[in-house]
């Protein structure tokens, strides 16, 4: 445990600390999101964050190579390799879309290289919990891993609307998958889990470095070079487990049956996931293309409803942190148990989500600085 601290901690100072030279880089070169009808917040604002997070996630794994217990993690494959080099194709798309805009397909043609190239090089779902263990083909694993990717990286796009939002959902989604694959890897012996919890650590890591530049109101905001990273090394820590451990490596007495590995990476990204497919039916029910933006996010609901910025952000966090962790702990304590702390939790943010009372909706849009989806 205390190598991963090391990795987090590592992580988080290289992105806070970097993260103001990348504001800097980003006011110099005019890489900027300026303020449009569906944005929120009011004022042409730095992008770029991501760029720091990236330089965040170096300092993490160059630290963990040199780490006596993570050294198998590059010992053992090209798994590293090929993580870095689909983080590299995002790099340069997000940057590039940040600076001047790219359409929707161009975006979409980069992700799906960026996922092939992980995908050719190791980083691929081999297995489906059908019919016992379903072993997949060579081709159907890549589109299989292509899709989930896809999935992935879209779901924290979309979700990147308010100050803080994206980053926070992401710490606390992969907070989750580093507990689970912890967990397994630790208690239960599962020695292919060592790489996805290195990457969910370092994932909680950025984030968090990242947080304080980025919260209400912020200073920068992490871009589409931040978000699809993001989505991709989510879909890159839950490929690696989920993807290549056989479920019956891991089936126990405190463990759900097969199918778990499958529904936990789902739960872990609740939030994010259904915001992305409410977005993809209202536009497509509407004639619209799936990724052209709108306000009727979650949390543009929530603003709607008369939230503060801060308070909807909360209000999504706590949605996250009650369905990841919920799902967590079903894996490895008695469901009833899990279930009333479900409950407990759910009770707390219906409370809390109550639109506040005598607040008029004008004041409430005085208030919102936020970002751009």
């Amino acid at each position: 445990m205390r190598e991963y601290l090391l990795c987090l901690l590592a992580a988080a100072a290289v992105t806070y600390l970097t993260t103001p030279l990348v504001e800097r880089w980003a006011v110099k070169f005019r890489v900027m999101a300026e303020v449009r009808d569906r944005d929120v917040h009011a004022e042409p604002t730095p992008r770029l964050g991501g760029l720091a997070m990236f330089f965040g996630l170096l300092a993490g794994l160059m630290l963990a190579s040199k780490l006596p217990m993570m050294r198998s993690v590059f010992d053992s494959g090209s798994a590293p390799a090929a993580l870095l080099s689909g983080v590299l194709v995002l790099l340069v798309l997000g940057i590039v879309d940040d600076k001047i805009g790219l359409d929707a397909p161009v975006k979409l043609a980069g992700q799906v290289l960026a996922a092939a190239v992980m995908a050719f090089q190791g980083i691929a779902v081999i297995w489906l919990p059908f019919g016992g263990t379903l072993v997949l083909d060579p081709l159907t694993s890549v589109l299989f891993t292509v899709l989930i990717v896809l999935v992935s990286i879209n779901a924290i796009n979309f979700v990147d609307g308010l100050d803080g939002l994206a980053a926070g959902i992401v710490a606390i989604a992969a907070g989750a998958f580093f507990m689970y694959s912890y967990l397994l890897s630790v208690e239960l012996g599962v020695e292919r889990a060592t790489l996805a919890t290195l990457v969910s650590v370092l994932l909680v890591g950025m984030c968090l470095g990242f947080l304080p530049h980025n919260t209400f109101r912020a200073r920068i905001f992490m871009g589409d070079t931040g978000s699809m990273m993001l989505g991709l090394l989510l879909a890159a820590a839950t490929i690696t487990l989920i993807g290549q451990v056989d479920p019956s490596s891991i089936a126990g007495p405190t463990l759900l049956p097969t199918l778990l590995p499958i529904l936990l990476p789902v739960a872990v990204m609740a939030v994010p996931v259904v915001d992305l497919f409410l977005a993809v039916i209202r536009r497509t029910r509407a004639g619209r293309n799936p990724f052209a933006p709108d306000k009727q996010h979650l949390h543009h609901r929530l603003l709607e409803m008369g939230h503060s910025q801060a308070r909807a952000v909360l209000v999504m966090y706590a949605w996250t942190g009650l369905i990841s962790f919920t799902a967590v702990a079903v894996a490895f304590i008695p469901v009833g148990y899990a279930l009333l702390g479900f409950l407990v939790g759910l009770a707390g943010i219906l409370i809390a989500i109550r639109p506040p009372v005598n607040r008029p909706l004008a004041a409430v849009k005085t208030l919102r600085t936020g970002t751009r989806n």
